[in-house]
């Protein structure tokens, strides 16, 4: 039937953090971080990551594994989260997947192919050259003849996938459309899954995220964000670059107030702006899932209180005895739906 894994997921500010605490310790549990800008050292506070004293307090794992100068593949995450997970089973303890970024999720759960893993960084530039000299459409008409099933699924200013899928089809021969068919095939790892989606009314949300740019910026978001640029500028890097770290949320808002371009209030109201529009894009993204069970945590204000629930649901649902079914009601809802 698979080893358990326990999946919480939800969008930015929800407060994940706080009910993961109560809740890890309770089920003897280890967190293993799903957020695509954590995995980066030095982007504490922008990243909302927990804290030296949360992470002795309940272990967490791809968390500080790179560095903001290197570019970190979805396919490096997806090999080392289940390294990770397959090492805390060997403890004998629960592993969590949580975080708010829905392909690091997917990596670790389904057989998808990745083709950044490979990658021939000098046809990806020459690619992109030719997007500038001719214009992102002859690119997106070169890939409909070559994978018109990729073609169909991107829209033609979406250069970046377009340049992937072009690259993998000019360094492979053959459509990425093919190749994720084939690895879809392939064997992902036996978990015996239950998936919570932690949520809030969307007004509640928002608030929260006001809040919170409010608190980081207190706790010296922007001298993070300056020695973000600085150290990635002298390792040769340009903002237009594969240097994914400067395009982290929370950091490239505040480049142009760092740059002299505009003032910090207006690049604060951006950010606060960005935060709101991406935690909607990744309810979106959640929502597809029918099998996450969805809490509404303004239900239980206390994070004790909302673990002690989210405990006997994972008691009954994934650990005992009688429950060995992946995923969760078909209606995707518990005590509550995303907003």
């Amino acid at each position: 039937m698979g080893a358990p894994l326990l999946v919480v997921v939800g969008p930015t500010a929800v407060g994940k953090t706080a009910v993961l605490l109560e809740l890890a310790p309770r089920l003897d549990g280890e967190v293993v971080s799903a957020d695509s800008m954590q995995v980066y050292r030095g982007l504490d506070v922008g990243t909302a990551k927990p804290s030296p004293a949360e992470r002795q307090r309940v272990p967490h794992h791809l968390i500080d594994v790179a560095d903001p100068g290197e570019r970190f593949t979805v396919a490096r995450y997806q090999r080392l989260a289940r390294q990770a997970i397959a090492e805390i089973h060997r403890r004998g303890k629960l592993p969590i997947l949580s975080g708010g970024t829905g392909l690091y999720i997917q990596a670790v759960l389904e057989p998808l192919l990745f083709p950044d893993e490979g990658e021939d960084l000098e046809l990806r530039a020459r690619l992109a050259r030719e997007a500038e000299e001719q214009g992102p459409e002859a690119l997106y008409r070169r890939l409909a003849q070559v994978d018109p099933e990729a073609a169909q699924r991107l829209a033609p200013r979406d250069l970046r996938r377009v340049i992937r899928a072009l690259e993998v089809y000019e360094r492979t021969g053959r459509p990425i459309t093919e190749l994720q068919r084939e690895a879809r095939q392939q064997a992902a790892p036996a978990y015996r899954t239950l998936k919570i989606g932690l949520t809030r009314p969307r007004p509640k949300l928002y608030a929260r995220i006001e809040a919170r740019v409010d608190q980081q910026l207190a706790n010296g978001l922007v001298d993070e964000a300056r020695r973000l640029l600085e150290r990635v500028r002298a390792a040769g890097a340009s903002r237009a670059g594969e240097k994914t770290a400067l395009q982290a949320l929370a950091y490239k808002e505040l480049f142009p107030y760092l740059e002299g371009q505009e003032s910090l209030e207006q690049a604060v109201e951006r950010l606060k702006r960005a935060t709101r529009r991406y935690a909607k894009r990744q309810l979106t993204w959640f929502r597809r899932d029918p099998e996450i069970h969805w809490i509404d945590l303004e239900a239980y204000p206390d994070p004790a209180r909302a673990a002690e629930v989210l405990e006997r649901l994972v008691r009954d649902r994934l650990l005992g005895s009688d429950h060995h079914q992946s995923g969760g009601d078909r209606d995707g809802s518990y005590h509550g739906s995303p907003s």
